[in-house]
C-alpha cells in the first residue's frame, strides 16, 4: 500500500455515550470531523519503543520480521499488512497478512496468546500468494486474506492454521484491498486499489459460504453523499474486460484502502483523496466522513489506510505516511492523533486490530527504522480504551 466523513452520528445515552454504550447511527451530513483534543489526552515523549502514547497506556514488541516470534521458533513474515483477532479460548490470535511476493513469503501468519496476553505460538496460515495487503475477518471466524495485484484473488483462511486455505474467485478478481463482512445485510463489502477503483459488496449464495453468489458494484452520481444503487457484475473474473469497467456508471473511487463493518455501518477509506467514507447499508446511501482538504487549519490525518472501530464506536484510522500515526474520530465527530511512531518516516502503519475483549491493539509498521520490508515491527499496546 502507498500513501495515499466519517458518517455524522446520533449518540445515545448521556454519560453512556461519552464511555461506552456508544450507538452509530447513520445519517447524511455536510460537515466533516474536524481537529480537536482527544479522549485520551495529550501524547507524551517516545516510550523505549519509539511510540508516543497517551498517559496510561504502554506498548511492547509482539514480532520482528526474520526473527523468531518470542517463545517459539516461528519466524516472522516480511512486510506485515492487514489484521484482525479473534477469541481462542479464555485466549485470542492476531492474523497478520505479508505484503510481499509468492518467492518472498507472501501469505499471512498468526499468533496466539493466552489468558494474560502470553505469547504461546506463531504460525504459518497461507502460503505462496502474492502481496496480501488487507482484508477482513468473518464472523464464521475465518480470515479473508486479499492480494493487491491485477486480478488478484481473495483466499479464505483458518486462524487457527488447521484447515488449508481456499480460494475465492467469486469475490471478484481485481486489485483487492480489504474486504469487510456484513452480517446483518448478508454481504462482504470489497474495496480496490487502483485510483479509478470500485466499490464492491458480494451476496453469498448461502451465508457462510463464499463459494458461490453474485458480486455487484456500487452506482451513483458524482457527488459525495446520497442514496446509491448497486449493479451486478456480469464477469467476475474480470477477463477479458477487469471488473471496475464492466458496469457504466459505476461510481469511482480514488485509490480503496482498509474497509471496516459495524452497527449497520461499512467504513472505507480511499488514499487518492484522503477520504473516510461511509456506507449506510440500511438505507443504502453514502457520505463522506473525513477529507483532509475540508479540515479547518492543520490535518491531523494524512494519510488514511487501514481501518478499524473500537467497542465504544471510535474510528481508529492507520496512516501510511504522513507522520507515522493511529488517528481517532470519535462519536462528537473530533479527529486526533492516538499514538505514533517516530524515527521511521520510511515506513507505514498497518493491521490495526483490538483483542476481543477491547483492552489492546494490535499494529504493525509495515518496514520499520530500515524502510525494507524486512524490518517490519508488530506491537501491541495496552491501557484504558474506553469501551
Amino acid at each position: 500500500m502507498e500513501r495515499r466523513t466519517f458518517l455524522r452520528t446520533a449518540v445515545i445515552g448521556g454519560s453512556a455515550a461519552a464511555f461506552g454504550g456508544t450507538l452509530w447511527r447513520g445519517a447524511a451530513f455536510a460537515d466533516p470531523a474536524q481537529p480537536g483534543a482527544g479522549p485520551y489526552g495529550a501524547l507524551q515523549a517516545a516510550n523505549g519503543n519509539g511510540i508516543l502514547l497517551p498517559s496510561g497506556f504502554t506498548s511492547r514488541i509482539v514480532a520482528r520480521s526474520g526473527q523468531a516470534v518470542s517463545g517459539t521458533s516461528y519466524t516472522w513474515h516480511s512486510a506485515p499488512d492487514g489484521g484482525a483477532t479473534y477469541a481462542d479460548g479464555s485466549g485470542w490470535i492476531y492474523v497478520s497478512n505479508a505484503e510481499v511476493s509468492s518467492g518472498s513469503g507472501g501469505g499471512a501468519s498468526a499468533v496466539r496468546f493466552n489468558s494474560s496476553g502470553t505469547v504461546t505460538s506463531a504460525y504459518r496460515i497461507l502460503s505462496g500468494t502474492n502481496n496480501n495487503c488487507a482484508g477482513g475477518s468473518t464472523p464464521w471466524k475465518t480470515w479473508l486474506s486479499c492480494e493487491e495485484v491485477s486480478r488478484g484473488f481473495v483466499y479464505e483462511t483458518d486462524p487457527w492454521g488447521v484447515n488449508a486455505a481456499v480460494q475465492r474467485p467469486a469475490l471478484g478478481r481485481f486489485k483487492h484491498e480489504a474486504a469487510a463482512a456484513d452480517p446483518d445485510h448478508g454481504y462482504v463489502y470489497l474495496t480496490e486499489d487502483e485510483t479509478d477503483g470500485r466499490f464492491y459488496r458480494f451476496r453469498p449464495t448461502t451465508w457462510g459460504n463464499l463459494s458461490s453468489g453474485t458480486l455487484q458494484v456500487l452506482v451513483a452520481g458524482s457527488g459525495t453523499s446520497g442514496p446509491v444503487t448497486w449493479a451486478t457484475v456480469p464477469d467476475p473474473d474480470g477477463s477479458p474486460t477487469l471488473t471496475r469497467y464492466q458496469v457504466s456508471g459505476a461510481k469511482v473511487f480514488n485509490g480503496g484502502e482498509g474497509c471496516f463493518y459495524a452497527a449497520g455501518t461499512c467504513w472505507f477509506t480511499t488514499k487518492g483523496d484522503n477520504r473516510v467514507w461511509a456506507y449506510d447499508a440500511n438505507t443504502s446511501s453514502i457520505s463522506l466522513a473525513y477529507d483532509d482538504s475540508l479540515v479547518t487549519g492543520g490535518a491531523p490525518l494524512t494519510g488514511v489506510d487501514n481501518v478499524t472501530r473500537s467497542a465504544s464506536g471510535d474510528l481508529y484510522v492507520a496512516e501510511d505516511g504522513g507522520n507515522m500515526e493511529i488517528c481517532l474520530i470519535t462519536p462528537d465527530d473530533t479527529v486526533a492523533p492516538f499514538l505514533r511512531i517516530s524515527g521511521q518516516s520510511g515506513s507505514e502503519i498497518t493491521g490495526p486490530a483490538f483483542s476481543p475483549d477491547g483492552t489492546r491493539l494490535y499494529f504493525s509498521s509495515q518496514r520499520g527504522t530500515s524502510g525494507s520490508s524486512s524490518g517490519g515491527i508488530t506491537y501491541e499496546v495496552t491501557g484504558p480504551f474506553r469501551r
